[in-house]
């Protein structure tokens, strides 16, 4: 719900509203956040498309995963080629 129509329901101004309203602003925002992410992981656990493009956006967006990058080269992948 945007800012403005809290303000409209509460017949009260935005600055008022952040004035004496900004912690509990914050922490709705805060909550909203995290269920949006435990729902996001839930999907991403399930099976099918969706989970699919899910765990995908998480992997982008949480861990700066891209698939165009190359995967992080390991200590081991050229162990072969010094023998």
């Amino acid at each position: 719900m945007r800012q403005s129509e809290i303000c409209y329901v509460l017949a009260i101004s935005e600055k008022t509203l952040r004035r004496r309203y900004g912690a509990e602003l914050r922490r709705g925002a805060s909550k909203f956040e995290c269920s949006l992410a435990l729902r996001l992981f839930d999907l991403a656990g399930g099976k099918g498309a969706i989970a699919l493009r899910a765990l995908q956006f998480v992997m982008r967006s949480r861990f700066g995963w891209t698939k165009f990058a190359p995967p992080p080269a390991s200590r081991w992948a050229n162990k072969d080629r010094y023998r």
